[in-house]
């Protein structure tokens, strides 16, 4: 069979939104917990907002250009069907938004708006307006002699007024202020106090609208809607050398707040008028950038919608667990160096990597901290630990990458917080994202300086690790640390060259040992030698790995994938892809840890990676893979990866329709992976203690028969 590039292979774009309907489907899943599935709205609308500003501004790019450029290209065929999804995405949403409503209202959960206020309820709000709203609140009215786009907070939800007069038609936009108050408020009980009244800032502000226009401004009738403007994210920096990075960045970021609209959401019922005015004032033509939807915008607001009601609205709350290797150890080097260990995120505490932190903070024997940061948390006790290590006198390098995408401002805050505290800050390689998650730690031991060192697949971010599912390894195995060490050493000097024997480190050698690996099990199955590849990761969009393991599928390699979000390979294709299953969970985790598992002939090969397989983290970001070698943590991980392929409630089947079906359960027992891991891990941790306890009973038996012999030898016997 020719492949046929457009059967071959599906547009990450599109393939995104099929990963972002499978958020929605777990707003439609009766067995989510009704609060539960509200939530999943905002995420759903939190990541449609990133869709766009990243991925629909990239492709309006390419429009552009092939305009420039009189040429052509798929940009337009590809926004066409882009535009079609996203309709069809929201109808759905909209439907779904309102069962969730009535489902809301038979559990005595009302989400009522500023025409369903009782006389109680509508004088409450105007004090609380009053007292504790109108002071954040300041209309932009709008004026032909202002430039109205450089005056718009991207994603944030407006108000579009309008005055009317028998003159004319006065406009002003009000911004919900969302970053200062909450979104919803639960309104105080008038009667019952079964019944639970909420209501949305934009509603209490429509309510009040009079007291923020009337002492001001004369007319006969007022009318809001809402809206919101979404810009493309990306900003061009100009690479001058008499700049400083920190002024490239702040500049790029002052080109994000005029950048380019790239979608206006509307309220579908907004009059004619009120539209055309908008499209004017914000110079948008093309239909392509509009988007009628609902009453409400910046549903990434309902990401934490409150509970007012019962608990089975919500999860039950798993208890993260403890590590029985860092519990059982008096320090944190003590534990690592008694063996590896392996945190899985949010299943594990989070606080193991932060107390390592803050114990080499005042650790005399510690010398020196280095520590690769892409995002972390606004009030981080890693951060405040690295300060505190450079006032115990640690020599600390922190890498900031400043271009974490909607984290520079808050990255370049840190940077300036780091340095004046004595902490040598570091921003990598003009030309690479590091995107590297590594922590090193030299400590003095026995006249030697001894290496301790985390390598992971996520941000050191207390936030982020109670939702996102990532990997951690801890180990003082001396190898890899130090090839841990040459990776800061690349970073800080980029043109030298080393050689990984046990990394593999983007851009340097990912790409040729990736195929490699491939290769490998490729030629093992043409060999008739057991072949088998399993990879989990966020993204696999790569074209040519891609077609590395269609390569290996055609040579019979039995190839599962666990891929969360885009996914441009199209499993089973005759004679190409017949071999390759691919699924993906949604679930009440993000699934974001990245691993790597090929057969090698029995060996199996297994990598914890912090790069995805996209051409970006292979060539154009630094990222670190790293082998794990201790077989108890192995085969955890491998236990791990059987469980999530085994899952048969939220586990999706990537197919080439891109249709999203759930993975059949037939007569199998119910398996839901995730609440699987956290019982395994358990049990996991209660056997390590148990292995643990056995070994120090062995090693204390073993120093008493020593005692005792070195007593029949003459030598003094103490005991207790």
């Amino acid at each position: 069979m020719s492949p046929n590039t457009d059967k071959m292979y599906i547009d990450k774009e599109l393939s995104w939104l099929s990963f972002n309907e499978r958020v929605l489907q777990e707003a439609c899943d009766p067995e989510v917990p009704l609060v539960e599935r509200v939530r999943f709205l905002g995420i759903f609308s939190s990541n449609m907002d990133e869709f766009f500003r990243v991925r629909v501004a990239a492709v309006r790019r390419g429009i552009l250009l092939s305009t420039l450029q009189d040429g052509h290209n798929n940009s337009r065929h590809l926004m066409a069907k882009i535009q079609t999804r996203v309709l069809s995405l929201q109808e759905r949403f909209d439907a779904i938004y309102a069962e969730l409503l009535r489902e809301l209202v038979r559990r005595n959960v009302l989400l009522i708006n500023e025409h369903q206020l009782s006389e109680f309820h509508s004088q409450w709000l105007k004090v609380h307006f009053r007292d504790h709203l109108k002071r954040h609140i300041a209309p932009l009215i709008v004026s032909n002699h202002r430039d109205l786009l450089k005056h718009i907070n991207d994603n944030a939800t407006y108000l579009a007024v309008c005055l009317h007069s028998k003159e004319r038609r006065q406009y002003a936009l009000v911004e919900v202020p969302t970053k200062n108050v909450p979104r919803f408020i639960e309104l105080p009980a008038e009667r019952s106090k079964v019944k639970k009244h909420l209501i949305l800032l934009d509603n209490i502000i429509r309510h009040c609208v009079d007291e923020l226009f009337g002492p001001f401004f004369s007319y006969e009738s007022i009318e809001a809607y809402s809206m919101k403007l979404t810009r493309d994210a990306d900003f061009d920096i100009t690479y001058e050398l008499d700049q400083g990075q920190l002024e490239k960045m702040t500049r790029g970021l002052k080109k994000r707040l005029t950048a380019e609209p790239v979608r206006l959401v509307y309220d579908r019922d907004m009059p004619e008028h009120m539209l055309t005015m908008l499209k004017d004032q914000l110079g948008i033509s093309s239909t392509e950038c509009l988007v009628p939807g609902g009453r409400y915008h910046s549903f990434k607001d309902f990401i934490n919608f409150p509970n007012p009601g019962r608990k089975y609205l919500v999860n039950d709350k798993l208890a993260a667990l403890d590590s029985a290797g860092f519990s059982h150890s008096a320090n944190s080097f003590e534990a690592i160096a008694r063996g590896d260990i392996m945190l899985n995120y949010p299943y594990h505490k989070f606080s193991h990597f932060t107390e390592l932190v803050r114990q080499a903070a005042y650790d005399p024997a510690v010398r020196f901290i280095k520590i690769s940061l892409y995002r972390v948390a606004k009030k981080s006790r890693v951060m405040n630990s690295l300060i505190d290590a450079v006032k115990n006198g640690k020599q600390v390098t922190a890498v900031i990458e400043l271009r974490a995408r909607f984290d520079e401002e808050h990255n370049i805050e840190w940077t300036r917080i780091l340095a004046e505290a004595g902490v040598r800050v570091h921003h990598g390689i003009e030309s690479l994202k590091v995107h590297s998650k590594l922590c090193l730690i030299g400590r003095e031991e026995h006249g030697a300086t001894r290496l301790y060192c985390h390598i992971g697949s996520g941000n050191f971010n207390e936030g982020t690790a109670r939702v996102y599912t990532d990997l951690s390894l801890f180990t003082a195995n001396q190898e890899i640390a130090r090839e841990v060490e040459q990776v800061f050493d690349l970073i800080e000097h980029p043109y030298r060259r080393d050689n990984f024997q046990h990394l593999i480190v983007s851009p340097y050698d990912a790409r040729q040992k990736l195929c490699g690996l491939i290769e490998q099990e490729t030629l093992n199955a043409r060999s008739g030698i057991k072949a088998a590849i399993t990879l989990k990761l966020n993204n696999l969009v790569d074209e040519q790995l891609i077609s590395r393991l269609y390569d290996a599928s055609m040579s019979g390699v039995k190839i599962k994938l666990l891929i969360r979000g885009m996914c441009s390979l199209v499993p089973q294709i005759p004679g190409i892809s017949d071999n390759i299953e691919v699924y993906s969970i949604v679930d009440r985790f993000l699934e974001h840890s990245r691993v790597m598992l090929f057969h090698a002939g029995g060996e199996n090969k297994l990598y914890l990676c912090s790069a995805d397989w996209m051409s970006r983290n292979i060539d154009s970001r630094i990222e670190v893979s790293t082998p794990v070698y201790d077989d108890r943590l192995k085969q955890m991980v491998m236990d791990l990866l059987s469980l999530q392929f085994s899952d048969n409630t939220k586990a999706r089947i990537i197919n080439k329709e891109q249709s999203n079906p759930y993975r059949p359960r037939g007569n199998r027992r119910k398996v839901r992976s995730q609440l699987a891991i956290h019982q395994y891990l358990s049990q996991f941790e209660r056997q390590q203690q148990t292995r643990l306890l056995a070994e120090d009973a062995e090693a204390e038996a073993l120093a008493l028969a020593q005692a005792r012999e070195s007593a029949d030898n003459g030598a003094p016997f103490l005991t207790e």
